[in-house]
């Protein structure tokens, strides 16, 4: 068997790692912006160069072929080294400037955003800002991937080869129904014995929670999870729990909502946000600017 690898092409890789991610051509030939039977072509040709199957085609799904996934380890590497040539010559040139990727964790997206986009947009005219929020493992991934430049999240991470540069910290605070903003405000010890509603797993704000209150992931309770930080306050207003919120969130999601907020009078829950990229990536420098004017836009005053 030969192919000739001078006939790959960079679109071809993009088209594939598109579909190995979304394993739909449909959902695939949307992220590309191109129509499904361009997508198809392009995939087709591919594995006729290779001489071998990429993908196992089902009525609903694609999945990669063993052969596939060892090809989408060496397809990311060729994508990530390109994507950095990209970021040389950004670097090269005065100041960020072009696509600019800015991961960000959903407990924080809703409540930043609007300051993040208007005072980049005012910081850095030249910059063209797509946003992606995610959970953060997903976020990492696409970091190293290459399909970021960089992302706010909680600090610290346990990942290696990142830089983080603090942002802020910022407390927790109590969210129980209205008619309770009197009583006192529940110990830890206590609050392990009571209704705490929690973000659903692979948020980091429910590990933080739950590390707050001393409890083990996989620890034995009575819970109603939610996907959304409003979820939550919705549901403690129907008198179904208590929950925590991040302070940035309150006014959002407290302002038309009945329920009651109370402040740990000690030993306050608090978490750590901060911008992470690459260590590798040529644009460090500009991306250490990048995290100072972000700092200034979202500091709590």
């Amino acid at each position: 068997m030969s192919f000739h690898s001078s006939k790959i092409t960079l679109r071809q890789l993009r088209y594939f790692e598109a579909l190995a991610d979304q394993k739909h051509f449909g959902h695939a030939a949307d992220l590309c912006a191109v129509s499904q039977p361009a997508l198809s072509v392009q995939i087709k040709e591919l594995e006729e160069t290779l001489g071998l199957l990429l993908f196992e085609r089902g009525a609903r799904h694609v999945r990669l072929t063993s052969f596939g996934e060892e090809f989408q380890k060496r397809s990311k590497e060729i994508l990530r080294a390109v994507d950095e040539l990209g970021d040389l010559a950004r670097a090269a040139g005065a100041g960020l400037s072009g696509r600019f990727r800015l991961g960000i964790i959903p407990t924080v997206a809703p409540y930043l955003l609007p300051q993040i986009v208007s005072g980049v947009s005012e910081a850095y005219p030249n910059i063209e800002l797509r946003i992606r929020e995610t959970l953060t493992q997903n976020l990492i991934a696409e970091l190293r991937d290459g399909r970021l430049d960089c992302a706010i999240v909680a600090l610290p991470l346990s990942e290696s080869g990142f830089s983080e540069h603090v942002l802020f910290k910022e407390e927790f605070v109590l969210v129980r129904p209205q008619g309770q903003g009197d009583w006192p405000v529940p110990s830890r010890d206590r609050l392990r014995e009571m209704q705490l509603l929690l973000l659903e797993e692979g948020h980091c704000f429910r590990d933080q929670a739950l590390s707050f209150c001393d409890m083990r992931p996989a620890e034995p309770r009575e819970l109603l999870d939610g996907s959304a930080l409003s979820t939550l306050v919705q549901m403690v207003a129907s008198g179904i729990g208590l929950t925590l919120i991040p302070e940035m969130a309150v006014e959002v999601e407290t302002r038309s909502t009945p329920v009651a907020i109370s402040r740990f009078p000690s030993d306050r829950p608090t978490r750590t946000l901060g911008m992470i990229w690459r260590k590798t990536t040529p644009l460090a420098p500009q991306l250490a600017e990048f995290s100072e004017t972000i700092a200034g836009l979202v500091s709590p005053k």
